[in-house]
């Protein structure tokens, strides 16, 4: 029973981190536009980051996808 659900509950959460990548893509694409302050190299790294965490969302890699979208995110002051 234990390990039901344990299967259940990772299952869930790799399915939360799915729903929310796109979330955060918006949140990045957003706060990109109306950015002061950024560096241009700064910002480079940022689009660098939102490629590959849609990347690795399109691959089923939803872990590092946040890991990568939230990266961007703190970089632009979030």
């Amino acid at each position: 029973m234990k390990t039901i659900f344990a299967v259940l509950v990772l299952a869930s959460s790799s399915a939360a981190f799915a729903h929310n990548c796109p979330n955060v893509m918006k949140e990045i694409d957003a706060k990109m536009t109306s950015a002061q302050g950024v560096s241009p190299e700064t910002m480079t790294k940022v689009k660098q980051l939102r490629a590959d965490g849609e990347r690795f969302h399109k691959e089923g890699k939803h872990a590092e996808s946040m890991k990568s979208l939230e990266q961007a995110k703190a970089m632009l002051g979030s």
